[in-house]
């Protein structure tokens, strides 16, 4: 049987009304992207591989919101009534999902379930808004089905457009992943609630506007007592994943970037970036004795530090004292900022930027290298400690294009040195990189020390704390070069000549040939 909108009775006239429906669409439409923006961005944050995490939320909303579209159909007899129950649900579901998925991930230690299931439900409620906004519009002034449509996707893709815009822009740097959302969720209570009280009352019963109101109202009590509760339950969950000694804890403009113990908690002093451990005290010592000495066997009076903004790698550069200049670029100027001021950070870097000799650059390594002028000097080490390339947003930083960009800044006789990822769990990533930088012309030695596996690795260190992994580098120069620590250097803690050779044979054990190099449009870090 064919339903027939009923002409609804308003107290404005039809055109203001069409006006008032469509501007509810835009504002439920922003909400909406809003939602499903925030899901990918938290995800990325705590599962990581932002790619993944981003394709799981968008197809399972857009699956969901066709299920939603099909279930609006029974309400279209009450869609008065049904928008409303939908835009308090929404809000609801919406607004506290940001804070329910940190809490599963800090509690619980897993986040994925709840990702899945409240893109499921946001996007059910989603799908069945349009349905039921379209039987109203047709209620306000009857008009061809493809106007109505028209007019409706005009409002919501224009809505989708400054959500878009505002989450980046305006919600996530001003107030968070958590206030953001919650606030989004009271727009959401609030413009679906208005429409049906106001405009579309005559529906109602007297019973049945005031069960709405105290619907509505106590959607909202809840989202803002969340609001106000949102400092203390950030500092739970987040002493739940990092443990009680937090000292610092910053949401930058690139990542969260947390500093636990050192001190008087006589705990070893740790920097986590993005819930991923950087640094640990008790034996950074070993990464950075591997990644910076065998690259300065040979010529290194000018060095680029890519990354590193703990200053630890150039700490082990400027022992040399015939280094004359190390440039640092950080994309974060927040961790370079602690590196200079934290007095644990500085102590463990041995203030290596109070140096004159040390210039800091903050900004992308790859923009930055494509920006150098034609006339500047060429490094004759560039140490590239960089996050793991199996995390998405550092995989054109192991891009051929990226290497590319290295190698013509690489000074006659220059290194390059590579923090690639670790061998023991994820080898074909470590040879997809050199297999990446041997594609350019240049011969790499592969060699792996034992540690823990810290910088920047795909998974969440908290979770995995105790798992003893490795360290695992790429030494590479235009001419076949030997695996050698330089004959005149400072005393080392954790390597020597026999060591490194040991490291270098482990590390061909376990070579994988026939793998093709990553691109910026074919990157191979996720196969």
């Amino acid at each position: 049987m064919i339903y027939r909108p009923v002409p609804a009775r308003l107290p404005v006239t039809a055109g203001l009304g069409r006006f008032v429906v469509l501007t509810t669409v835009f504002v439920c439409a922003a909400c909406g992207l809003v939602y499903e923006l925030e899901l990918v961005a938290l995800a990325s944050y705590l599962i990581g591989d932002s790619v993944t995490q981003a394709s799981v939320v968008l197809s399972v909303m857009v699956f969901a919101m066709g299920i939603g579209s099909l279930l609006a159909k029974r309400l279209r007899r009450r869609a008065a009534l049904g928008f409303a129950a939908v835009e308090a649900a929404l809000a609801l579901i919406g607004g506290l999902s940001a804070m329910a998925l940190y809490a599963c991930f800090a509690w619980f230690g897993q986040a994925r379930p709840a990702l899945v299931g409240f893109s499921l439900a946001i996007g059910v409620l989603i799908g069945a808004e349009v349905p039921l906004l379209m039987t109203l519009i047709q209620r306000i002034r009857r008009q061809d089905a493809g106007g109505a449509v028209a007019d409706l996707f005009a409002a919501d893709y224009v809505g989708a457009l400054v959500g878009g815009l505002a989450f980046p822009f305006l919600l996530l740097p001003v107030l968070g992943q958590l206030t953001g959302a919650l606030l989004t969720g009271g727009v959401n209570a609030v413009a679906g609630g208005a429409l049906v009280l106001w405009l579309f009352r005559g529906d109602l019963s007297v019973r049945t506007r005031w069960a709405l109101v105290a619907a509505n109202g106590l959607v909202l009590t809840l989202l803002a007592t969340c609001s106000a509760l949102s400092g203390p339950f950030e500092r739970a969950a987040r002493h739940a994943v990092y443990g009680g000694d937090v000292r610092v804890a910053v949401q930058s403009g690139v990542q969260e970037v947390v500093l636990t113990g050192g001190g008087a908690s006589g705990k070893p002093l740790s920097l986590f970036l993005d819930g991923r451990l950087r640094v640990n005290s008790d034996d950074e010592f070993r990464y950075h004795e591997a990644l910076v000495h065998p690259a300065m066997h040979g010529p290194h009076g000018r060095i680029l530090v890519l990354g590193g903004g703990d200053g630890l790698a150039v700490r082990e550069m400027l022992r040399y004292g015939d280094v004359a200049s190390v440039t640092v670029v950080e994309v974060d100027a927040t961790v370079l900022r602690l590196a200079r001021t934290d007095p644990d950070l500085v102590a463990l870097n041995h203030a290596a930027y109070r140096d004159p000799r040390v210039r800091l650059v903050t900004g992308d390594a790859f923009e930055w290298l494509r920006s150098l002028p034609p006339g500047e000097a060429s490094f004759d080490v560039i140490v590239s400690d960089l996050p793991d390339p199996g995390i998405t947003p550092s995989t054109k930083l192991y891009s051929q294009e990226f290497y590319g960009l290295v190698e013509r800044w690489l000074a006659p006789g220059g290194r390059l040195a590579v923090h690639a990822g670790t061998l023991g769990s994820r080898p074909r990533v470590f040879w997809t990189v050199d297999a990446t930088i041997r594609s350019l012309g240049l011969y790499s030695r592969a060699y792996r020390v034992e540690g823990n596996g810290f910088p920047g690795g795909p998974d969440r260190v908290p979770a995995r704390s105790g798992k003893d992994e490795d360290w695992s580098f790429l030494l590479a120069a235009r001419e076949p070069l030997p695996l050698q620590l330089p004959p005149a250097r400072p005393p080392l803690l954790s390597l020597d000549r026999e060591g490194l050779t040991a490291a270098g044979r482990s590390a061909e054990r376990s070579r994988e040939a026939g793998l093709r190099p990553s691109t910026l449009m074919h990157p191979r870090y996720g196969e």
